[in-house]
């Protein structure tokens, strides 16, 4: 009979207990959000397009680190739901610009004041100092693994 040796436990390690609140928050405000028929990814885009020019795909996809197939793929999505509008793009008649519609527009605020109450509900009980060192050391992780593609889901 083999002997295994010592394994730590699940519980040990940070990224457990990270993941552990982050499928909770995750999955909660993905319900949120599905009550108003937009996903995660959906309202990453939205929000990434709100109040800005008409922005090329291309740009897009660079700042929400996904590649050009995916966010194609995303804005034919929001497009069927006339949240968003393909237009040509007006210095290049080429190229496509992707920009919110009237209702994308108006729709932003009130999934904003979901991800705000959703914030809330998860983390409304720390202190002003907790959810400032909290914020201050997941940014430091970040920027230290150099993270870059958003969180979609």
């Amino acid at each position: 009979m083999s002997k295994n040796p010592p394994v730590s436990e699940l519980t040990d390690h940070l990224g457990f207990w990270l993941r552990h609140v982050s499928n909770h928050v995750s999955h909660a405000f993905a319900a949120r959000l599905a009550d108003n028929d937009v996903t995660v990814a959906e309202w990453v885009m939205m929000r990434a397009l709100y109040g800005k020019d008409p922005t090329l795909p291309s740009r897009l996809a660079d700042d929400m680190g996904m590649t050009r197939g995916a966010i194609s793929k995303l804005a034919e999505r929001l497009i069927a739901k006339s949240l968003i509008v393909r237009k040509a793009d007006r210095t290049d008649g080429r190229a496509q610009t992707l920009a919110l519609t009237g209702a994308g527009a108006d729709l932003v605020p009130r999934l904003a004041e979901l991800a705000d109450q959703n914030d809330a509900a998860f983390f409304g009980h720390l202190s002003d100092s907790d959810r400032a060192l909290m914020e201050q050391i997941l940014k430091r992780v970040v920027e230290q693994c150099r993270l870059t593609t958003l969180p979609l889901a």
